[in-house]
């Protein structure tokens, strides 16, 4: 079963790896890096704007050189690319 899991430290992870956090602004979402709890044992991650499938696939072999479980996925009917990420 996987270990607990804090947004917080996956968010403090690619802070300090570099990347850009989105902010929303005048309704709608800055580019950037989103991230989300889901559960106690997953978090997800987003990229929001231009480049989303290469900006998720540098972010997955970073949390993976780290050590987390990282896997892709798509949101219903077509929505949006997400990682969800544990602690194995």
């Amino acid at each position: 079963m996987a270990q607990r899991i804090k947004a917080a430290a996956v968010e403090g992870f690619l802070r300090d790896q570099g990347h850009e956090f989105s902010e929303f602004e005048g309704g709608d979402w800055d580019p950037g890096v989103r991230v989300a709890q889901s559960g106690r044992r997953q978090v997800n991650v987003f990229w929001d704007g231009p480049g989303e499938a290469d900006q998720l696939n540098t972010i997955t072999n970073e949390l993976r050189a780290a050590g987390y479980h990282v896997a892709g996925t798509q949101q219903d009917r077509g929505g949006r690319r997400r990682l969800e990420v544990t602690r194995p």
